[in-house]
C-alpha cells in the first residue's frame, strides 16, 4: 500500500490535509451506550441514511467467464532471474488452481454467513460487515482493510473478537465488529468524483459508527486501514477512544530523508538496523506498483481484462508477502492458504475494482511512515516481515500515548489474515484499558 511520499527525489513529507468541514460529517452522539441500535428495514423511507441488508451472489455466467479467461491466458517467457517479478512457475500454479480447484461459491457463502449491510454516506454506498457479540458490554471496533485487501482479509478475526469465550478469551474481551469496504473496493460504491482520500474516509467511518448507534468505540487498521485509522484519531470524532495499528507510522524525521540511498544513520540498535534495512530495500526495489497507481491509475485497464494479470499485480505487493504466497502455491503450510489468496483476488475480479481501488493512491497526499502526533491511546503490533518492523524506540516517540507494543517473530503485511490469533490477542490487550465496566 504505501505511498511514495518519503521517497527522496520524488516528494517531501506532506502534512495532513486540512480538516475543515469535518464537523459537518460528525453527527451528534447517540444515546446508545456501546450497543447497536435497530436497523432500518429494507425499503423503509429515510433517504441515504437507511441501513440496508446486503447479500451477494455472482452469476453463473460471470464465474464461467472468469474460468474461460484464466484458461485463455497468453503466457510470456520465463523470467531471467527471480528479482524480475512474479515468477512464471508461481503464477501458472496459481492459475491452474484458480481455474480447476478454487470454489467461489464456498467463499461467497462464507461472506454471506455474516450480517452484511450497505448505507449511503457522503453520496457513496458503503458496504460493511457488522457482527455483534452475544456478551453484554462488548466494545465496538471498526476494522479497516487496505490494498490489495478487502473484507475477506478480516473474516478470521470476527469469531475470536465477538465470541472470545470460544477462542481462548473471556467475556470481558468481547467486541462488536464493524468491517467496512473502502470506497471503490469490494462491495462499496465507486466514487464518481475526486476527493475520497483517507481523511474523507475517516470522516465517513465516524458517520457509520454513529449511525449504528455507537457512542463509544475503538478503531484498528493496517495498510490503508492504518492511514484511515490514524486520521480518525487526529480528527477525534465523538466516541473514538483508542486505536490499534499493525502498520505504524514511526520513521523519525531525521532518518526519513536518508531513504533510500543515503548513508546509514549512526548508532542504530539491532531493532532499528533491521527496520532500516527493510526500508532501504522497499524504497529501492518495492515501489513500482505504488508509483503507477499514485500517478496513472486509470492506465491499468489490463487488470480489468485479465484475471491472471490482476492476480500477478496483487500478489506482488511486497517481497516478503509474495515469498510467502509463492511457498503456499508450492504446497507449504503457511498462515494463508491458496483459497484465502484466491478468495480475495476473485472478489476484486467479480466487483471490477482493480482500477477504482487503485485511485486511492492518487487521492492520498499522506506520508504513511511519518509520525502524525496522535494523542489517543494507541496499540502497535510489529510483525517481523511487515514492510518494516517498527522498533519500539521509534514507536514510543511516534505515539506519545502508547498503551501497548509487541514485536512478533513471524508475520507479514496481512496480519488479520495470516496471523489472526496473534492480532486478536494484541487487540484484547490494547483495549482493556479503555473498556467500561
Amino acid at each position: 500500500m504505501p505511498d511514495t511520499n518519503v521517497h527522496v527525489g520524488r516528494r517531501q513529507f506532506l502534512a495532513a490535509s486540512a480538516l475543515a468541514g469535518a464537523a459537518s460529517l460528525f453527527p451528534p452522539e447517540s444515546g446508545a451506550q456501546g450497543r447497536a441500535s435497530p436497523l432500518a428495514p429494507p425499503g423503509q423511507p429515510g433517504g441515504g441514511s437507511a441501513i440496508r441488508p446486503f447479500r451477494y451472489r455472482a452469476s453463473d455466467s460471470e464465474l464461467a467467464d472468469l474460468k474461460r479467461r484464466i484458461r485463455a491466458t497468453r503466457w510470456p517467457e520465463r523470467e531471467n532471474d527471480p528479482t524480475q517479478g512474479v515468477g512464471l512457475e508461481t503464477i501458472r500454479k496459481l492459475a491452474d488452481y484458480w481455474a480447476n480447484r478454487h470454489d467461489w461459491r464456498r467463499a461467497e457463502a462464507q461472506i454471506n454467513s455474516y450480517p452484511n449491510f450497505v448505507t449511503e454516506i457522503d453520496g457513496v454506498d458503503i458496504h460493511f460487515v457488522h457482527v455483534k457479540s452475544k456478551h453484554p458490554n462488548a466494545l465496538p471496533i471498526v476494522v479497516t482493510h487496505g490494498w490489495p485487501g478487502s473484507v475477506v482479509e478480516q473474516l478470521k478475526i470476527i469469531g475470536p473478537l465477538t465470541d472470545p469465550t470460544a477462542h481462548g478469551g473471556t467475556a470481558a474481551d468481547a467486541f462488536d465488529v464493524v468491517i467496512p469496504s473502502l470506497p471503490g473496493y469490494g462491495f462499496s460504491g465507486k466514487p464518481a468524483v475526486n476527493g475520497w482520500d483517507p481523511q474523507r474516509i475517516a470522516r465517513a467511518w465516524a458517520v457509520l459508527m454513529s449511525r449504528l448507534g455507537y457512542s463509544r468505540y475503538v478503531a484498528q487498521g493496517g495498510d490503508w486501514g492504518n492511514a484511515v485509522t490514524e486520521q480518525m484519531a487526529l480528527q477525534r470524532p465523538p466516541g473514538l477512544v483508542a486505536i490499534h495499528t499493525n502498520m505504524p507510522a514511526t520513521v523519525p524525521a531525521e532518518i526519513a530523508p536518508l531513504l533510500p540511498g543515503g548513508p546509514e544513520p549512526a548508532g542504530l540498535d539491532a531493532e532499528e538496523k533491521h527496520a532500516w534495512d527493510q526500508l532501504v530495500d522497499f524504497y529501492s526495489n518495492g515501489l513500482g506498483y505504488a508509483q503507477e497507481m499514485s500517478g496513472r491509475p486509470q492506465t491499468l485497464y489490463a487488470l480489468a481484462d485479465s484475471p491472471v494479470g490482476l492476480a500477478a499485480w496483487i500478489i506482488d505487493h511486497d517481497i516478503r508477502s509474495y515469498d510467502l504466497i509463492a511457498r503456499v502455491f508450492d504446497g507449504a503450510s503457511e498462515g494463508l492458504t491458496r483459497d484465502d489468496i484466491l478468495d480475495n483476488i476473485t472478489l476484486y475480479w467479480l466487483t471490477n475494482t482493480a482500477v477504482s481501488s487503485a485511485r486511492l493512491y492518487r487521492e492520498s497526499k499522506l506520508a504513511f511512515f511519518a509520525p502524525k502526533g496522535i494523542a489517543l491511546p494507541t496499540g502497535v503490533s510489529a510483525f517481523r516481515d511487515e514492510i518494516y518492523q517498527a522498533p519500539e524506540s521509534w514507536t514510543r516517540k511516534a505515539y506519545p500515548h502508547l498503551v501497548f507494543y509487541r514485536r512478533h517473530d513471524k508475520g507479514t503485511h496481512f496480519a488479520a489474515w495470516e496471523q489472526p490469533q496473534a492480532l486478536t490477542e494484541d487487540l484484547r490487550e490494547t483495549f482493556r484499558s479503555v473498556r467500561k465496566a
